[in-house]
């Protein structure tokens, strides 16, 4: 009776531990193929995800402005940012604190030789994006070239002056020091106004002004051409230092240096109507620049800070027929 007994109990056990390794089996089988499952999964969804990499490459480059060409290749001028603060050299500046307000905007853009270090970026900022120079402040930027060149191999430089000034042929005065500037520091981006862009800017002054600034004797200012360029490259533009046009007939208008790097300079409300008044000799209609940039403030997105202003609305009677159409601002092949 017992070996029945006993025969029945190693038939259940043997039974019970087949079953256990049946289970282990199925589950390791199982997780293993969950486990493979998982993983081609995952492989499926990352060919399927782009890559942080080619979403890059896919970032479209910035666009072609045309009249710009680079000093040693050629190329054109690609850059484009949605705000920029265009500093100008104003006095007003001095005191205002706006520094750090400057250097959170994409791009900053400056103009000759105006200086950042010494003690100024806290009412100027720091950073500079675009550096716009006459032909006449070019000998001023390189005794400043440790400041303004050497530490500033992310900036662009455009340069504008007259076409024999610019000429390629190695009569060019301003053009074969560029050169050699760009030789020597290679890593600066360098760039020149072409003729044909230099008269895009003479005829825009006459469209906006109904002046011929030959006939009157008269250069543009590098505030012209920067503001046009900042229209051709920015979204949204802060300017901070330039006053309304009608400030310095204001009879308790502030009295601040023409530059804010020169404190005993000339004063800049004298140094503005003496040029408007001027007919001997050249001089830069800045006040009638000016009254063009209120106008196009009022179509373009453009703000004034420090002084902070607006341009007053025309009259129901008056349109905006004298402000520039974006037309002539698209770059065109030159």
């Amino acid at each position: 009776m017992k070996t029945p007994m006993r025969h029945g109990v190693a038939v259940l056990l043997v039974l019970l531990l087949c079953a256990s390794l049946f289970l282990v089996y199925n589950g390791s089988f199982n997780g293993a193929s969950r486990d493979a499952n998982d993983t081609h999964t995952r492989q499926h969804e990352q060919l399927r995800r782009p890559t942080e990499a080619s979403v890059r490459v896919a970032k479209p480059h910035p666009p072609v402005l045309q009249g710009y060409s680079g000093i040693i290749d050629h190329k054109p001028l690609r850059m484009h940012c949605q705000t920029c603060a265009l500093v100008t050299s104003s006095g007003h500046l001095i005191g205002g604190g706006r520094g750090e307000e400057i250097d959170r905007a994409e791009c900053i853009i400056r103009m000759n030789d105006a200086p950042t270090a010494r003690g100024y970026a806290r009412d100027v900022g720091r950073r500079t994006s675009l550096r716009v120079i006459a032909h006449s402040s070019m000998q001023r930027v390189l005794r400043s070239r440790h400041e303004l060149l050497n530490a500033s191999q992310d900036t662009v430089f455009i340069f504008w002056g007259p076409s024999s000034y610019m000429r390629r042929d190695g009569k060019g005065l301003v053009y074969n020091n560029l050169r050699l500037m760009n030789q020597v520091l290679p890593k600066l981006k360098v760039y020149i106004i072409s003729w044909q862009k230099m008269l895009q800017f003479d005829e825009l002054f006459k469209k906006e002004t109904g002046k011929d600034r030959r006939i009157s004797n008269s250069w543009l200012s590098t505030g012209w051409f920067t503001m046009t360029i900042a229209l051709e490259l920015c979204d949204r533009i802060n300017v901070y230092g330039m006053v309304a046009p009608d400030f310095c007939r204001e009879p308790q208008h502030q009295s601040v240096p023409y530059h804010y790097y020169e404190p005993r300079g000339p004063d800049e409300c004298a140094m503005y109507i003496s040029h408007e008044r001027g007919r001997r000799g050249s001089h830069h209609r800045f006040i009638t620049e000016k009254r063009v940039f209120a106008n196009w403030a009022r179509t373009f997105d453009i703000h004034f800070y420090q002084p902070d202003w607006s341009p007053p609305p025309l009259p129901a009677n008056q349109t905006l027929e004298g402000v520039v159409t974006v037309a002539p601002l698209v770059p065109q092949n030159t």
